[in-house]
């Protein structure tokens, strides 16, 4: 889908203009997305496996849910939206908590020119797994991994094809944060 996005400037700073998602990968303009990671209060934190009809690493697993904010559309409008979208789930505002802005900039030998603020939050996961319905034109599967899983994967992402292995130091951020929370 070509959604309507609002782009920022290179410090992530509204500019009051909006552009089509095609328009924005095309011309390397920056944009606002939402990270959401699940964890449960057992240690485990939630993967999805990225749809194989993905323009960008298709098949491999990341973050629990991540989607476009769109044009007009609150940061935390859009996680709870994307939420929704692509696992089913219905949760608050309050059930999100913020860890950060972190900067992704990369071109891709398709042509794309993603330029991304991610605003990633963590939230525990209060349901079961098998309750979420994933939304198949963006999540392939849903699994939970236990953080010395999460680690070890991570570890030989290199190696391994798990995870996208450029986001490596953004993982272990994120890892670092939910240990907090559930250890």
């Amino acid at each position: 889908m070509d959604e309507l996005i609002d782009i920022v400037t290179k410090n992530g700073k509204p500019t009051g203009q909006s552009a089509l998602k095609s328009e924005i990968h095309n011309n390397g303009l920056y944009h606002n997305t939402a990270h959401i990671w699940f964890y449960t209060n057992q240690g485990q934190i939630l993967l999805a496996q990225r749809a194989a009809s993905k323009a960008i690493y298709p098949l491999l697993w990341d973050v629990s849910v991540a989607g476009h904010i769109d044009a007009g559309e609150s940061i935390e409008n859009g996680a709870i939206r994307e939420i929704k979208e692509e696992i089913g789930l219905q949760i608050k505002p309050t059930d999100l908590q913020k860890i950060g802005v972190f900067e992704c900039f990369q071109n891709y030998p398709n042509g794309i020119k993603d330029y991304e603020f991610h605003h990633t939050y963590i939230t525990p996961l209060t349901v079961s797994i098998s309750t979420l319905k994933p939304q198949l034109e963006e999540v392939e599967a849903l699994k939970l991994v236990t953080i010395s899983q999460f680690k070890s994967l991570l570890e030989n992402s290199k190696a391994n094809g798990h995870f996208v292995a450029s986001n490596k130091d953004y993982y272990v951020l994120v890892l670092n944060q939910i240990s907090e929370k559930i250890l």
